[in-house]
């Protein structure tokens, strides 16, 4: 039913908890802004930094694109490697590129570090493109980041593409194309969230992807 399956990075195929949540911290001990609770921060996995330091932390235009160059001196020595791959990601990946199935990511996260994690933990061999953010934040938003893979790889009838992520900017931004989704309760949305959103599917584990993707 689906040729291309487009998959989020953050909290679909990597844990990324520990690296993003540090560099925030980072970059908010520049502010003077200390956070006992890492878990406070998890909701900057997934969308743009510099509209995470405004929504939670009230920082203005111009401090949060400061603040997110603050962010990457610690992400981009450190941050991107205090990550893990889910458990079963790579069999599930392994297992449609053998049915065919053309993969490709589409994240929010500038494509520059996320080629480095997928190199690192072995996962970029399984896919045919990266289409990420820019470092220079002109493409952030998941349906700017989706629209270009869809250019990039010539695909042309959305119908035959589904986006796999964790949260709801990854179904919002998928529904903009007419795109179906599959909602993953491994990662840091939950039950709700992604029904709200309009996932046409739920599941909770990456092996169960494979279901869906016939």
């Amino acid at each position: 039913m689906y040729k291309y399956v487009f998959f989020d990075l953050d909290g679909t195929l990597t844990d990324p908890g520990i690296g993003i949540t540090n560099s925030v911290m980072h970059a908010l001990k520049k502010y003077n802004i200390e956070v006992d609770d890492r878990s406070q921060l998890y909701p900057f996995i997934g969308p743009p930094l510099i509209d995470s330091f405004k929504k939670y932390f009230d920082f203005s235009d111009q401090q949060a694109r400061e603040a997110v160059d603050y962010y990457r001196e610690y992400f981009s020595v450190t941050g991107l490697f205090e990550n893990a791959v889910y458990d079963g990601v790579a069999q599930m990946l392994g297992d449609l590129q053998a049915r065919g199935k053309r993969l490709i990511v589409a994240t929010s996260k500038p494509d520059v570090f996320s080629v480095k994690i997928l190199e690192h933990f072995d996962l970029l061999k399984y896919f045919e493109f990266v289409a990420g953010a820019t470092i220079d934040e002109k493409r952030t938003h998941k349906d700017e980041v989706i629209e270009y893979a869809l250019r990039q790889c010539g695909i042309e009838d959305t119908s035959e593409v589904i986006m796999v992520g964790d949260r709801e900017y990854d179904v919002l931004g998928a529904a903009k194309f007419g795109i179906d989704t599959i909602g993953v309760l491994y990662g840091y949305g939950d039950f709700e969230e992604l029904k709200e959103a309009g996932a046409r599917y739920i599941v909770e584990t990456p092996m169960e992807l494979l279901e869906y993707i016939q």
